[in-house]
């Protein structure tokens, strides 16, 4: 039966390789799995992790897909992101520190691909122009551009996977008298090197996630200084002097800018740390998940599974902290639907009051806390119903308990502590630098010393 199945995977970054990955060590077992087709439009697998120094438009005039910065490092232990079956001690076959640079994840990422020989699947510089369900055939018709060829053909699919993520569309909202400011303006989506920046002063909007970061490497890389714009509360972090958070702004004039508290201030540069958007103008409007970013989304069964049409399947679409965990159980999941191994509920409306019930318990989060135990008891409701290899995921929130705490103490040196694996109980190898004195991005010079 399963060979006669068509299954499209929209997207070659974390989330498509997870599920790549669940269909091959099915094969693998012995299952009979469908034929799958994986449409990546860029040149190489990764996602976001896939770096490039391009903003806007690519070699094809395709929009940039990757928000990567040159000298990110991450900004949680890797002990919350380990793949159970491909650990970093088999990727690096010594013990690395517990926060790595981009790149250096990245290959950690590529290798996992490699392993579980998930490459045959990918089809690269292929690009999903459009997506609609066909009634009369019970068939989903994907359009797809070939970049390289610059041509456009059609194919029939029995489910589509969308893992294209959800950071690669920015949130730019209106700032009253932005269009007067007459130095550089950009998202973090375009953001590249702290070095552009020296000696500027800067001011970042929004102090979520990439503000803070932005902040630190502008801060670790001469930047002369830096604020931080909040919108409801301040993070109250013990910031250098350099870095100060700001409230609200009320208006620019030119590249004079006017706080809620009656402060203003000259700046060189404005980047906007404002989010990311759902996006997915490939869909028709009947499967197109419009949602903000939240933890739990609507329409989603699961958080998987399209209510209207469950063969259409969204991975990796809510605001997670779990890391590559989240992404690959669900995959695991999916899997086992396709390959008729779990059954979804009859009904749409006993979809409907699951994903109520959920609604509910997000309702009752008040701190990024209660946000770690609502996505735990997501994932163990998700590895009740799989084959999933277990690991001790209660221990992984404990490791993002302390990684809040340690950055609450101290913003400059949190990622200067180590973690034990959940997996191996290998215990992270302490660098020789202190993140904020080390500059160097060299994968063998990273590993060596």
């Amino acid at each position: 039966m399963c060979s006669s199945i068509r299954v499209a995977i929209c997207g070659a970054g974390p989330s498509g390789l997870s599920q790549l990955h669940a269909f091959e060590s099915a094969r693998q077992k012995g299952y009979e799995i469908p034929e799958i087709i994986c449409y990546e439009k860029q040149s190489d697998l990764g996602g976001q992790w896939n770096y490039t120094w391009r903003t806007g438009l690519d070699e094809y005039n395709e929009h940039v897909h990757s928000s990567m910065y040159f000298n990110l490092w991450t900004n949680l232990p890797k002990e919350c992101s380990e793949y159970v079956d491909y650990t970093y001690d088999k990727h690096f076959g010594q013990s690395v520190p517990s926060y790595l640079p981009q790149n250096i994840f990245y290959d950690y990422i590529r290798g996992y691909a490699q392993q579980n020989n998930v490459c045959q699947y990918i089809q690269f510089n292929k690009s999903i122009q459009w997506i609609n369900y066909l009634d009369e055939k019970s068939k989903f018709n994907v359009l797809i551009k070939d970049l390289k060829n610059d041509k456009i053909y059609s194919e029939e699919f029995d489910y589509v996977i969308i893992a294209t993520g959800h950071y690669s569309t920015p949130f730019i909202p209106y700032l009253n008298g932005i269009e007067t400011f007459p130095g550089r303006l950009l998202h973090s989506h375009d953001y590249r090197f702290a070095e552009d920046f020296q000696n500027r002063n800067v001011l970042l909007i929004g102090n979520n996630v990439s503000g803070p970061d932005i902040a630190l490497e502008l801060y670790k890389y001469g930047t002369k200084s830096i604020k931080i714009s909040y919108r409801t509360k301040a993070k109250e972090l013990k910031w250098p002097n350099e870095i100060k958070e700001v409230p609200l702004i009320t208006k620019i004039e030119k590249n004079l800018v006017y706080f809620k508290d009656n402060s203003s201030e000259r700046f060189d540069a404005i980047i906007y740390c404002t989010g990311y958007i759902h996006y997915f103008p490939y869909l028709d409007d009947n499967l197109r998940l419009k949602s903000s970013n939240s933890i739990y989304l609507p329409n989603l069964y699961k958080t998987i599974f399209w209510l209207d049409q469950p063969r259409l399947i969204y991975l990796g679409m809510q605001r997670a902290t779990l890391g590559l965990n989240i992404t690959n159980i669900q995959s695991w999941y999916a899997r086992d639907f396709i390959l008729g191994n779990i059954q979804l509920p009859l009904t749409k409306q006993e979809m409907e009051f699951d994903i109520k019930q959920w609604k509910i318990k997000e309702k009752n989060i008040k701190n990024i806390y209660d946000a770690f135990h609502f996505q735990k008891d997501y994932i163990i409701d998700l590895l009740n119903s799989i084959d999933y290899p277990h690991f001790n995921i209660e221990q992984v929130v404990e490791i993002l308990f302390d990684c809040i705490k340690a950055r609450n103490e101290n913003i400059l040196t949190y990622r200067d502590k180590i973690y034990t694996s959940v997996i191996t109980n290998t215990i992270a190898k302490q660098h020789h630098t202190t993140w904020i004195k080390e500059f160097s991005q060299s994968l063998e010079d990273f590993i060596q010393k």
